[in-house]
């Protein structure tokens, strides 16, 4: 005897009635306007979360270049006054010898803010334009921004403890150049941009594509049975032929 087949669907909250906190994940009624446990203001979607992860993504990219034309660090002694950017800074750690530190603040400094305006910039656009692509991997890659974002700021953290410690009168100083504030605002924009994005969205647009495929294949399959059986095909539906015996 064989098993019954059962048409087993996940539902989402929202179909269920339900809204979630996006700050503490507490799940409450759909009317329910402010979370109870957090305060936070509960809407089931966001309608103007694209156009504040654009803004802020476009703000952070703004800042970023300034960050890296001009200089990070302003050494002054005896001997004259010397300006690195980021990426001159870390190629003298690395003539120096330091090649653990010039990685790592290249990687906090380069590698991952362009990995997270490109992780963003394809989250956005993968939603808007209902791209095709397995759901949980971009909200993995979601999680993924968030965490990393606050290990940016370490080239600003070197910068000030730097500049607060060599602070030897007229023999050395060092000052946070103008990049310094750049950088550090870029790096705050881009946190915005992630956490303006509503990742409930992935989940939608990947649901709207799986819904669109099954009215497609429903219609092909409902026209491929009318033909077969000898009955007009109302307008619009797919024209399909019987496969050959």
């Amino acid at each position: 005897m064989s098993a019954p087949n059962l048409d087993i669907r996940a539902v989402s909250a929202r179909e269920a009635g339900l809204v979630g906190c996006p700050h503490c994940a507490r799940v409450w009624p759909m009317e329910t306007a402010r979370c109870g446990r957090c305060g936070q203001r509960l809407v089931s979607r966001d309608a103007k979360s694209m156009s504040r992860v654009w803004a802020w993504w476009t703000a952070g990219l703004m800042a970023y270049i300034p960050a890296n034309l001009y200089p990070m660090l302003v050494t002054r002694t005896l001997f004259g006054t010397q300006d690195n950017t980021i990426v001159g800074g870390a190629v003298d750690l690395a003539l120096h010898g330091a090649w653990a530190v010039a990685f790592v603040i290249l990687f906090a400094s380069v590698a991952i803010p362009i990995g997270k305006f490109a992780a963003i910039g394809y989250l956005a656009l993968a939603v808007q334009r209902g791209w095709r692509g397995p759901a949980l991997r971009r909200m993995q890659l979601y999680e993924l921004v968030e965490f990393i974002g606050r290990w940016s700021m370490i080239d600003v953290f070197v910068v000030a403890i730097l500049a607060s410690l060599v602070q030897l009168s007229v023999v050395a100083q060092i000052n946070p150049g103008p990049a310094a504030l750049a950088f550090a605002l870029s790096v705050i924009f881009t946190m915005l941009a992630a956490r303006s994005f509503d990742s409930r969205q992935i989940w939608d647009s990947v649901a709207a594509l799986d819904a669109r495929d099954d009215s497609m294949r429903a219609d092909t399959v409902a026209a491929a049975r009318q033909r077969i059986e000898g009955a007009p095909v109302p307008a619009g539906a797919p024209e399909t032929r019987p496969a050959a015996e």
